[in-house]
């Protein structure tokens, strides 16, 4: 099992939710099971509307999933994928700060997901 945390302006308060490691569930789908509402548009990595900050929470045991390709690419042309995070991700097999909701699936590792609630806004 992982614990997420949602934090948002706009929830009264942070939730956390109890997700099934390895069941290749999203985080927009796991917060849509939730009642959590991120903004999100396309559900296929392509808008952006989705942006989300992920902190993980177990120290030296991250274990993020690795970036579609369209989501590398969106995070990019919005500016929050820098070359160093790109070179991060693919050498060190780090995951970025920022993801897609609707592309980042989650692992067996406690997560922070922070969203403001406006879409593309994290």
């Amino acid at each position: 099992m992982a614990n997420i945390y949602f934090s948002s302006p706009i929830m009264r308060k942070n939730k956390k939710v109890e997700a099934v490691a390895g069941s290749l569930d999203t985080i927009l789908k796991i917060a849509k099971e939730h009642g959590i509402k991120i903004p999100h548009e396309c559900e296929d990595g392509e808008c952006g509307s989705c942006l989300i900050k992920v902190t993980h929470l177990d120290g030296e045991r991250v274990k993020g999933v690795a970036l579609t390709d369209k989501e590398r690419e969106v995070l990019k042309s919005i500016g929050k994928l820098s070359s160093k995070e790109i070179e991060k991700a693919y050498v060190n097999d780090l995951p970025p700060s920022y993801r897609l909701a609707c592309q980042c699936v989650v692992t067996d590792e406690d997560l922070l997901v922070q969203f403001t609630g406006e879409p593309g806004g994290a």
